[in-house]
């Protein structure tokens, strides 16, 4: 099978095609042959050679999320049959024509969404939902700061706040600021020229917000405890911006509040099999109802996902970056 292999690390010219091995499919795992995968910012850093292979062997395969059709079933997979389609989260091998996942850890493409537009759900969808929600404890009548509201995770946030009854204020650059309104954000800060935290008190009559979506890091981190209400919850899944900086603890303590660090590809299969099958029962409704939509930016095709690499670390997009794999 064809696959983007890393050959080392570096620029986006070590991104090259090869003929390997296709994987084959365990007792419990399907083999899925790939309509279209998406790009993430863990992508960008595996390339770099800051996110180590989590599949250490002869090629180093980068690609996290997937939508595709079933072309092989392992001898005790139960769930589904060949030809089924479905999208889903990998650690890794999904800019290539064929990846193997467990069945369990497979979704079902939601009805009314393409196959080709579904690689653009998983990996932001539920690192959202998991962070405002599941770890959050975001729900309905709750404020919400959501930082890089234009990004994949960012878009994701904005639609998953508005679909359970949530407020929510985004950041953005000055370029995104109309996108992100489109998708219902009820304030939006231009960071190059607001204060996201007189922003927050503008907006929550001083209250502060009960839980912040931060991919920045850095000086953020006292900013968005300056954020917060009581008892209010930070939940960081990027560090953009930095992750080591001085921190104030004497901001937190007296709100009684929390921060976490959170990552989906780290984690180990039974906690995504976990994760992914109640993404599926309780988010895949809300894109089957109009709630929510997979936001893209820009296609690619397989042959130009250096190009896509370029586009998004120049942080042009506003949503996903999906490349086109197979028919």
């Amino acid at each position: 099978m064809r696959a983007i292999v890393l050959n080392g690390h570096g620029g986006p010219e070590v991104l090259t095609f090869a003929d390997i091995a296709a994987p084959q499919p365990g007792p419990e795992e399907i083999m899925v042959q790939v309509r279209a995968t998406s790009l993430n910012r863990a992508d960008l850093l595996q390339r770099m050679g800051f996110y180590p292979d989590p599949f250490p062997g002869e090629h180093e395969v980068p690609g996290m999320e997937f939508s595709g059709r079933i072309s092989a079933l392992g001898a005790r997979v139960r769930t589904w049959k060949i030809g089924d389609e479905v999208m889903g989260i990998v650690s890794g091998g999904a800019y290539a024509e064929q990846l193997v996942v467990h069945e369990r850890q497979a979704m079902r493409i939601p009805r009314g969404v393409s196959l080709a537009d579904a690689a653009a759900i998983p990996e932001v969808f539920i690192t959202a939902w998991d962070a405002l929600v599941v770890q959050g404890g975001l729900t309905s009548g709750r404020w919400a700061l959501v930082h890089a509201g234009a990004s994949g995770v960012g878009t994701a946030a904005v639609q998953i706040c508005k679909a359970i009854g949530a407020h929510v204020i985004a950041t953005c650059s000055t370029g995104k600021v109309a996108a992100v309104q489109a998708l219902g954000a009820d304030v939006v800060v231009d960071y190059s020229s607001e204060d996201f935290v007189e922003a927050v008190k503008s907006a929550t009559g001083g209250r502060g917000v009960d839980v912040v979506l931060c991919v920045i890091g850095g000086e953020y981190l006292d900013r968005n405890v300056a954020s917060l209400a009581q008892k209010g919850h930070i939940v960081q899944v990027g560090v953009m911006g930095g992750g080591n900086m001085a921190f104030n603890l004497s901001g937190l303590m007296p709100k009684r509040a929390k921060l976490s660090g959170t990552v989906l590809r780290a984690r180990p299969i039974e906690e995504k099999i976990a994760i992914s099958q109640r993404f599926a029962a309780e988010v895949i409704p809300l894109f089957e109802s109009g709630r929510l939509k997979p936001v893209i930016d820009c296609r690619y095709s397989f042959a130009d996902i250096a190009h896509a690499h370029v586009h998004m670390g120049a942080n042009a997009n506003t949503g996903k970056i999906v490349i086109d794999i197979g028919a």
